[in-house]
């Protein structure tokens, strides 16, 4: 058997560098979070050769002094945690005390600084034998750090580096993640001499949004929606993106705890729940949202590069970003994304205030859950209608036969009034910017399903005892949850009984759910709540089927619709939730502005 043997420092920083320089990109991020740990509110950033060649970093933080040099390049150093205290309440991003050392293991570093009491100095380490050269330097307050030639003496691993661009491109991803997560500081990039990032600080919510655009992309920008929430020592904010600006993949999701970007399952599973109800199946979310917690709630001690954190409280986290994002997306409403509700002429001022007051009675409005034409229903909710008949409160004899009148004062709503129906498919409305187009049955599904949902809710759910009580052989740990939480089942109108330590007997199930895979649901319902402390699968489940019925129960293709009867589906959106998109994601409207559409022509050339 091999004697065993103490590493060299030298091959212990080696072996660490395997763990958080994976490649130029990864540099960066550990040289970055320093700097912002420093306090700086400029960081200057040098590329050559994707990284490879040199990686320079230049901030304006609190800088490091004249002792404290030889430690910053020793490994297990660290100023930002001294005692175990600190490890469990780390609020700053670099605290491990090892990425100076294993990066100047495995390449040519020097690190000049000034700590503001006149002169700088500046370290030198060349990955050798990790010996570090003190000497005095120019320098103005603040730190730079130089990494050149990156695994000059690990061949192996600089053999598995990728094309100049390619890492080129996972720096500027990482950068731009790092712009993201601290609006308040500048950052410039530079690749190969040539400028390719410039960001000014960020201090109010415009600004900031402009950032987003910058880095997200201004399309993202132009169809998200600004969400703000505090709860019990909680609170995200940040930015998500509508339902019809959904993704192929997830590529544009950033998720920051307390400034960290992080992956996160419980986080993942949370935002996708919220979209559950607007998003058709294979589409991803985007989002640029921001979690504040206390340090001491969260541990982000559980990976080297310090991706990945873990929630003390994983079901609550769960809960309040799930409700949070959800109730943003409810709330949204058409009215919302019409141009006029930031008018500039004197007719659009006139008609802000008409369409505010028409939200103020829409918020006051409260629709009746009741069908007028609606079947005896073994679920206990009353199915749809057949033929459509609007919910609003209004007299629909009271509203005009087709289009507007701009001779004379009136209250015009968001989506306008109705002037025609195209095809048998699409409703034509006309508001004050131009030309509203709703899909006439999408729409109708929306507002029939949300009712349903309502309606469900209200009259409470159906149990309905199984003639022969089922038994589930399921784990102890599974069977534990199942008791630990009956009470969540018996809300949702399961009962259960524990029959022994590894099994349950399903007595009674939503009368809904009849013929439905039953002990499938179950045991994916057990599955959440072991691992994110929730489950919304019997919930989401039900939604199904009644999303099933409302489509069925929806005004088809081909049927006429008088003029009031499409007013009142117009009005019915204005007060919808979720209105947007039906209930398999796709939009329900679009509007043509009056500019869209003399541009369509060349009108004015």
């Amino acid at each position: 058997m091999p004697v065993i043997q103490v590493l060299s420092p030298q091959l212990a920083n080696q072996i660490a560098a395997g763990e958080v320089v994976e490649r130029p990109a990864s540099v960066l991020k550990e040289l970055v979070e320093n700097s912002l740990d420093a306090g700086a509110q400029s960081i200057d950033i040098d590329i050559e050769q994707g990284g490879v060649k040199l990686i320079r970093i230049r901030d304006d933080g609190c800088g490091i002094g004249e002792d404290d040099l030889p430690l910053a390049l020793s490994r297990h150093a660290t100023s930002k945690i001294g005692n175990l205290e600190d490890l469990e309440a780390v609020s700053s991003l670099g605290f491990r005390g090892e990425a100076l050392a294993s990066i100047a293991s495995v390449s040519r570093l020097s690190l000049t600084s000034n700590h503001g009491e006149g002169t700088a100095w500046k370290a030198v380490s060349e990955g050798r034998d990790m010996e570090v050269d003190i000497q005095p330097a120019s320098h103005p307050v603040g730190t730079s750090v130089e990494v050149r030639d990156l695994f000059f003496n690990t061949p192996a691993r600089r053999k598995f580096l990728r094309t100049e661009k390619t890492e080129y491109n996972r720096i500027d991803d990482s950068i731009k993640k790092l712009a993201l997560s601290r609006f308040d500081v500048a950052f410039n990039l530079r690749h190969n001499q040539r400028a390719q990032l410039s960001l000014r600080p960020a201090a109010t919510q415009l600004e900031q949004e402009k950032r987003v655009a910058d880095i997200c992309g201004a399309p993202f920008m132009e169809q998200a929606l600004y969400v703000d929430n505090d709860r019990h020592g909680l609170r995200l904010w940040g930015w998500i993106g509508l339902p019809t600006f959904s993704r192929s993949q997830a590529d544009l999701q950033h998720f920051f705890v307390n400034g960290r970007a992080i992956r996160d399952k419980v986080v993942t599973h949370a935002v996708r729940q919220a979209y559950q109800d607007v998003l058709y199946h294979g589409r991803h979310p985007a989002y640029v949202l921001f979690l504040e917690i206390t340090p001491s709630d969260v541990d982000v001690n559980v990976h080297p590069t310090k991706h990945e954190v873990r929630f003390r409280e994983s079901g609550s986290i769960h809960s309040f970003i799930s409700s949070t994002i959800k109730k943003a997306l409810a709330e949204d409403r058409p009215q919302d994304h019409l141009q006029s509700n930031h008018p500039s002429s004197e007719q659009g001022q006139q008609f802000q205030s008409q369409a505010l007051q028409q939200e103020q009675q829409n918020s006051q409005w409260q629709p009746s859950m009741q069908f007028s034409d609606h079947r005896p229903s073994t679920h206990g909710i009353a199915a749809p209608m057949s033929a459509y008949q609007s919910l609003y409160s209004t007299d629909q004899s009271s509203l005009p036969e087709a289009g507007l009148d701009f001779d004379t004062p009136q209250d015009v709503p968001p989506l306008g009034y109705a002037i025609a129906q195209l095809k048998g498919i699409f409703i034509l409305a006309e508001n004050t910017e131009g030309l509203i187009v709703v899909d006439m049955h999408a729409a109708h599904e929306r507002i029939t399903y949300e009712r349903m949902k309502r309606d469900f809710d209200d009259q409470g759910l159906i149990s309905q005892p199984l003639l022969v009580p089922e038994s589930l052989a399921v784990s102890q740990r599974e069977a534990d949850a199942a008791e630990q939480h009956n009470d969540i089942f018996t809300k949702l109108g399961f009962t259960l009984e524990r029959a022994a330590a590894e099994s349950i007997i399903v007595r009674q199930i939503p009368a809904i759910l009849r013929g439905s895979e039953v002990e499938a649901l179950l045991r994916d319902v057990l599955s959440d709540l072991l691992e994110h402390g929730t489950s919304e699968r019997i919930r989401d489940h039900i939604n199904e089927i009644l999303s099933t019925m409302a489509c069925h129960g929806s005004v088809r293709a081909n049927r006429k619709l008088t003029i009031p009867e499409m007013n009142g589906l117009l009005r019915d959106m204005e007060a919808t939730e979720r209105s947007g998109q039906c209930n398999h994601g796709r939009p329900t409207w679009s509007q043509l502005t009056l500019d869209q559409l003399d541009k369509l022509f060349l009108r004015g050339r």
